[in-house]
């Protein structure tokens, strides 16, 4: 489990195809303190690392995540979010993320507003419905509010220390990006469909 707050920029060093994607992500994180087997969200894809360096990590990437994510847009020397499992006693900082992607989401619009930049993006028609203002959702995992909807549109202001501190200061129409939908929502919305 994750909480959405980004805590490393990472960088993708390698990509291999073999059976399944490989990745090196190079890293500020201490490596001497993850484990093999640890999870570590990349760009809110729960993955497990598989191998360590000195300033890396790999991951092996199945074909069903490269199908369900933007992970097929990765390149040698893109950046991306990264955060650590949580620890029991950790702060919940965000909200409760799972790094299971529901799907892509594509900007559609970048505007600055004042020093905040204002995103919006087009979820998937079947995930739309789980939006709402002032709701939460994970964007390439980042915990996000919800400012405002608009059938499938959504809308998100990033305030300039979020652009500092995540992947989000390079954002660009037409940019896919990897949505989890709040858990919450999901729950209320299928007690809604049972009641």
């Amino acid at each position: 489990m994750f909480t959405g707050i980004v805590t490393d920029i990472g960088t993708v060093t390698e990509l291999e195809q073999q059976g399944d994607l490989r990745a090196r992500i190079r890293t500020a994180y201490d490596t001497a303190s993850i484990d093999i087997g640890a999870s570590i969200a990349s760009d809110g894809v729960c993955l497990t690392v598989i191998a360590l360096g000195d300033d890396w990590y790999d991951v092996q990437i199945s074909a069903e995540t490269v199908s369900k994510t933007n992970l097929d847009t990765w390149a040698v020397g893109k950046r991306v979010n990264l955060e650590r499992a949580l620890k029991v006693g950790d702060e919940l900082g965000g909200h409760i993320v799972s790094g299971h992607v529901d799907g892509v989401a594509k900007v559609v619009a970048v505007e600055d507003e004042g020093d905040s930049t204002r995103v919006t993006l087009r979820a998937p028609k079947e995930l739309a419905r789980f939006i709402a203002p002032k709701g939460s959702v994970a964007l390439n995992g980042t915990s996000l509010t919800v400012n405002d909807v608009s059938d499938c549109e959504f809308g998100i202001n990033f305030i300039p220390h979020t652009k500092e501190v995540t992947t989000w200061g390079d954002v660009g129409v037409g940019d896919h990006v990897n949505l989890e939908i709040d858990t919450l929502a999901r729950y209320v919305a299928r007690l809604a469909e049972m009641s």
